[in-house]
């Protein structure tokens, strides 16, 4: 689409207004003029300003249908693609990671949490206790696990480092559903993780899978040699005197 003969000439008109929005320094040469549509253009004006290398100043105009007077709609200031701008945005609950909090440090779930639903609703193992009338005197915890964060749950620890798909299992003597440290779960994921009670293995106190393994193993054993090894003579004697 070929530009408005008005639009593509209001180049005097363009900067005017450029300079009316900034200082006379900042503004460079004029680069080019963009077509926007029926009567809309954009001229763009390079950018001097210390600290904006790449950016262009953008002024957009448009030209009456009667008598093609030329108006000033904005003047922005827009990065190309060479320019230095911040990264985008995280919020600040994405940019959290497990380690990150210190003491005093609050991270509480979002609203709508699939991770979570009221106790009322999953039964909170209340097998002889009525739901409704537990929430209502605030027996045991307003919140549990749902079945969607118990899974999630269950598959990062399955995933992680004391999961069954490591260097540190393929090695180990067992795994720790036949290890004498494991101290066993309760509820309905104790059939695939237990918690590490050895103090001197890398998983001591940490949730592990029943088929994990480590060199700690209650079943490990050294092997040791039946004799003693016979060594092969020296290739220098330094023990026996020289005769001379």
């Amino acid at each position: 689409m070929r530009t408005h003969p008005a639009l593509g000439a209001a180049h005097d008109v363009a900067r005017a207004a450029l300079l009316e929005a900034t200082d006379e320094s900042a503004v460079g040469e004029h680069l080019r003029v963009v077509d926007d549509g029926e009567r809309l253009a954009t001229h763009l004006f390079a950018c001097t300003g210390p600290g904006y290398r790449g950016w262009t100043w953008a002024v957009s105009l448009s030209a009456g249908v009667e008598d093609d007077a030329v108006t000033v709609n904005d003047v922005v200031l827009l990065p190309g693609d060479d320019a230095v701008v911040a990264p985008a945005w995280t919020p600040y609950r994405d940019r959290i990671k497990p380690g990150d909090l210190s003491p005093g440090d609050v991270l509480p779930p979002e609203e709508d949490d699939a991770r979570l639903v009221p106790a009322w609703s999953a039964g909170d193992h209340l097998d002889t206790v009525d739901r409704a009338f537990a929430r209502e005197v605030g027996l045991g915890r307003a919140w549990v696990l749902s079945l969607e964060g118990r899974d999630l749950a269950a598959q990062r620890w399955n995933d992680g480092e004391q999961g069954p798909d490591n260097p540190m299992t393929k090695q180990a003597p067992g795994t720790c559903d036949s290890c004498g440290f494991l101290v066993s779960l309760a509820g309905p994921l104790s059939d695939r993780f237990g918690v590490c009670a050895n103090g001197s293995a890398n998983d001591d106190g940490r949730v592990v899978a029943l088929d994990h393994g480590c060199g700690a193993h209650s079943g490990a054993r050294l092997s040791r040699s039946a004799g003693p090894q016979k060594l092969p003579p020296p290739v220098w004697d330094t023990v026996d005197v020289d005769e001379l």
